[in-house]
């Protein structure tokens, strides 16, 4: 059947996949509280249905934490393997929803319709687009055009504890020629993007500790090393007043970006007043010489998400703790390598650090970045088949956060992916009226028609 068949199913059916969407949001799948285990089998369960409803064999995987989904149809030389999360996030403040964040509602917004619930945006709305373009090919042809393996887990919201396992043992079942992921975003209402940069990221937890016990201030203030001051003195010498990372050999590995992508970014017009003002801020205090996506999407940080210590109760205690402590994370770029940026902080910190002050870390799991080349013939697969759908040019864009899933499809795998989403920014992801657009639920299931279409053509 022609490709326009497949298109044409999308739209005739929207009633009706809209249906399915809704019905699978009502399912509380909230991953991180264990009260709600059995509303995630029952997520995994109903996709279970789904798939076999479309002829694909399929599984429900018991792991140590939530089932992992996954199903495989068709057949050929080319074999896709397709990854996406039925878990969501608390819903937590429920009284900042304007309606049930478990009962679906489609309301009107600036750029249209959109539904709004719990999960419409991150992950739900967004793997059905895949699951819908699948059906397409079904209903229309009867089979789909190449080996498509679909990979859904339950516990990527709590950090995919049983994932990484899970590819290990399925290795060869999951080895495939592309991952394709859909997680991502647009880079507005109109632009599609592909994601071919993802930062890394590095966690760590340090104590100073200098006396043996809380110190009266009075008796002790002056003399005495105190380790909240100490702590602050440490943490502001990571960074120099250009915004510059300190540490000794940081920046080795990080490439600078490929001019041809420099220039796109460049003339996407992006607005640093908006984004900043946005959150109530004016300037950037980043690396000077690098503009603001440089920064969010293709440079390193050095970032303290968290510093205590001393006494923080209501009223005063005059004392000099005995304790700091800071939580510090880098998103890394390029080839850095998680444990060499770990070991050379280390290093900065014990060579800083007052003679009279002890430190210990408490480490934090680290991935490497991600990049992949616009000149793979997947990813211009990907811009022709969005450029038809959307009628624009798509945008090569970074992505400032990780996703942790793409290095270990690398890794355990040896697979690239292909990200491509279709949320966006204001589809409040993790925070109270979560939505998804309408026109992102229909053109992303036709875009991905095109992309698969592409791919095997």
């Amino acid at each position: 059947m022609p490709l326009k068949n497949k298109l044409k199913y999308i739209d005739q059916n929207e009633a009706l996949l809209l249906e399915y969407l809704i019905d699978f949001l009502k399912i509380k799948s909230v991953s991180t509280d264990p009260t709600f285990s059995h509303h995630c089998e029952a997520a995994a369960n109903w996709l279970v249905s789904q798939l076999l409803n479309l002829g694909f064999e399929v599984k429900a995987h018991k792991t140590s934490g939530h089932p992992i989904v996954l199903a495989s149809s068709g057949e050929g030389s080319t074999h896709l393997l397709f990854y996406g999360h039925y878990d969501v996030q608390p819903a937590d403040p429920l009284e900042e929803w304007r309606n049930d964040p478990f009962e679906p509602t489609v309301e009107s917004g600036s750029n249209g319709k959109a539904i709004c619930a719990r999960g419409a945006s991150d992950d739900k709305g967004q793997l059905m687009t895949f699951i819908n373009a699948c059906a397409a090919f079904i209903k229309t042809d009867g089979c789909l055009p190449c080996k498509i393996t679909i990979l859904i887990e339950g516990e990527e919201e709590t950090g995919s504890p049983s994932l990484v396992d899970f590819l290990k043992k399925n290795k060869e079942t999951l080895t495939a020629d592309y991952a394709l992921i859909c997680d991502t975003g647009m880079w507005n209402y109109n632009t599609p993007a592909i994601s071919t940069m993802l930062r890394g990221m590095l966690g760590e937890e340090i104590t100073l500790k200098a006396a043996n016990k809380h110190l009266h201030s009075g008796m002790y203030g002056g003399p005495a090393l105190n380790p909240i001051k100490e702590l602050a003195r440490v943490i502001s010498s990571l960074h120099d007043k250009n915004g510059k990372i300190t540490i000794d050999g940081f920046y080795k590995g990080v490439p600078e970006v490929p001019k041809g992508i420099k220039k796109q970014w460049d003339n996407l017009n992006f607005s640093t007043k908006k984004f900043l003002g946005a959150v109530g801020l004016s300037k950037t205090v980043g690396e000077k010489s690098y503009s603001l996506l440089e920064q969010i999407w293709a440079r390193p940080t050095c970032e303290i998400n968290g510093i205590w210590g001393g006494y923080t109760a209501q009223g005063f205690k005059t004392v000099i703790p005995s304790e700091a402590h800071a939580k510090i994370s880098f998103r890394l770029v390029g080839n850095q390598e998680p444990e060499e940026i770990r070991s050379k902080f280390r290093k900065h910190i014990r060579q800083t650090l007052h003679e009279d002050c002890e430190v210990t870390f408490l480490p934090k799991d680290g991935s490497k970045a991600v990049s992949v080349s616009i000149e793979s013939s997947t990813i211009k697969a990907a811009h022709k088949a969005l450029s038809e759908e959307w009628g624009v040019t798509p945008v090569y864009a970074g992505c400032g956060g990780s996703i942790p899933v793409v290095v270990s499809l690398k890794e355990i795998l040896d697979i690239d992916s292909l990200l491509v989403g279709f949320a966006l920014d204001d589809d409040q992801i993790h925070s109270p009226n979560e939505k998804y657009n309408l026109i992102s639920y229909q053109k992303g299931a036709k875009s991905w028609i095109r992309i698969i279409h592409e791919l095997t053509c």
